[in-house]
């Protein structure tokens, strides 16, 4: 027989009751098989967890032996098996659970007038009584037992206050007031649990917990607001997960109740670095993806894109972060460098990776950042690398590429047409050219411009990044009046990139001209 644990009752903690592997694992394409329930139980455990509800043992058989195993290996938190107010489903629950050391039954028995009427059929008076038979005798068979009023929140308060008070004379030491559909709003919700704290004269002899559904979006904040009123008790799951639009998220309500403390004024047991990685785990079993704006383990949560804000977290976190990543178990925040991005994490990027840009470089790299960000959803790490890198080979640029047309196919030859621009001269000049394949054909228009004919020896092109818009990293080597030249272009658009590659080896072939030009002028 459970003996309790003797801090439970302590009005300055909330409970922690995890429904992940009950409620949560009735989300459609949720369920788990034995081994996988285990692993989220031992996992649910080292996050500290006050209350495991493991299952509803009389569903299936399946339901059945995952609840005995973690009943029987699973230490620490209090292991709750869920029972209609029946004695067949209470008898199934207790051989679940009795090789528990702290062993809880759960039962249940809906209240409200549409339940009553239409899946119950029973009267207000045969409610109560069989509230009091089933707590009763759940009571006789374990000493921790926990009533919930299915459907409380749309339940008459003063009939729900008639059936918790016969729940706790029948020996119920948690009583739970669920929004079983979400309908309630907070400030609503709040009034009800005031009422029965009010109306139902034996309500200290037990703990008052809610368990609310999301389908308004409202889960987290009627719970809190339940709390608020004076609720010790909180259900809940990992990432939200339950029936239709779920239940109230444990990270989300833990990390409210940390976060501003100085509004609630209680604690949980709760070991929040363990938050993610119980997230992440949840996510990968049940096959059911955290979205990426999910506050606390969503992937945006922590990161920054807008240029303002990341100058801002870069001088003091605390400017937009409220909560510190590595206090629910993220190694750190994120820049997240995209077209909303500034210089200022630009700079900071490359700077953390090793590159150190002169002020000219950096701006070079920043520019095509700016241009390659409007183009990819998403950039990755070997975007920047790439984009800060070509600011290393970058040199004196005579000519520019301002606009190519290609137009290819698989019958027939290639045309191009280019405009360029001489930074010398200021000259803008267009040409086109015939190949037997796109690149031949931008090469020779290229060369038409410039004036200059090469030998191209290998062309090499490889993707640097994911995904259908990858960067391709296009490398060449030519010939050039005997000099062997190396050129490299770096873009998601493969043609674009081996004009740029083109454009690299011939500006480098004019300085080095220029170069060799000035050193014999000054020696004559």
């Amino acid at each position: 027989m459970n003996t309790g644990d003797p801090n439970i009752m302590d009005p300055n903690r909330v409970i922690i009751f995890d429904t992940t592997l009950r409620d949560g694992e009735q989300s459609p394409g949720a369920s788990m098989n034995l081994e996988e329930k285990l692993q989220v139980a031992r996992a649910l455990a080292e996050l500290k967890v006050d209350v495991m509800e493991a299952g509803f043992p009389i569903a299936s058989p399946g339901d059945f032996e995952a609840v005995r195993a973690i009943a029987a290996e699973v230490e620490g938190p209090i292991i709750a098996g869920l029972a209609r107010c029946q004695k067949n489903d209470i008898d199934r629950a207790w051989e679940a659970l009795k090789e528990s050391s702290k062993p809880r039954i759960h039962v249940f028995l809906a209240t409200s007038a549409i339940h009553r009427e239409f899946k119950l059929k029973m009267a207000k008076e045969e409610i109560i009584r069989k509230t009091r038979e089933g707590v009763a005798y759940a009571r006789s068979l374990c000493r921790d037992i926990e009533f919930s009023a299915e459907d409380a929140a749309r339940t008459e308060p003063e009939f729900l206050g008639e059936v918790i008070e016969a729940a706790i004379d029948a020996g119920a030491t948690t009583v739970n007031i669920p929004d079983t559909v979400g309908y309630a709003m907070p400030a609503q919700f709040s009034d009800l649990i005031t009422y029965l704290k009010a109306h139902v004269k034996n309500i200290d002899q037990a703990i008052i917990s809610v368990h609310c559904h999301n389908d308004l979006g409202m889960a987290v904040a009627n719970s809190l607001a339940a709390v608020q009123a004076g609720a010790r008790q909180v259900e809940c799951t990992i990432n939200g997960i339950g029936e239709r639009a779920g239940n109230c998220s444990l990270e989300e309500l833990v990390m409210a109740l940390r976060t501003r403390h100085d509004f609630f004024g209680v604690d949980t047991n709760i070991n929040t670095r363990r938050l993610f990685p119980t997230s992440q785990l949840v996510s990968n079993t049940t096959r059911l993806h955290v979205q990426r704006n999910k506050a606390i383990v969503g992937k945006n949560a922590f990161a920054h894109e807008a240029g303002i804000h990341q100058h801002g977290v870069m001088m003091n976190k605390e400017t937009y972060e409220i909560m510190k990543p590595e206090d629910v178990g993220i190694k750190s925040n994120e820049m997240v460098l995209g077209k909303h991005s500034g210089r200022h994490a630009f700079r900071q990027w490359a700077e953390d990776h090793g590159y150190n840009l002169s002020d000219e470089r950096l701006q070079k790299a920043f520019e095509n950042f700016k241009i390659l960000a409007d183009k990819k959803k998403e950039l990755f790490e070997e975007d920047l690398q790439a984009l800060v890198e070509g600011a290393f080979f970058d040199r004196d640029t005579p000519w520019k590429v301002l606009s190519t047309q290609i137009s290819t196919g698989s019958a027939g030859l290639s045309t191009a047409a280019v405009t360029m621009k001489n930074s010398d001269t200021e000259k803008i000049t267009e040409e086109a050219a015939c190949g037997s394949g796109p690149v031949e054909a931008l090469f020779k228009a290229i060369e038409r411009v410039v004036g200059i004919s090469l030998k191209l020896k290998s062309y090499q092109l490889q993707s640097v990044t994911r995904g259908k818009d990858a960067l391709g990293d296009v490398t060449i080597e030519t010939v050039i009046e005997d000099q062997v030249y190396q050129g490299r272009a770096v873009s998601n658009d493969i043609i674009e990139g081996s004009g740029h590659a083109l454009i690299n080896v011939l500006n480098r072939h004019l300085n080095r001209k220029k170069a060799t030009s000035s050193v014999a002028e000054t020696v004559a």
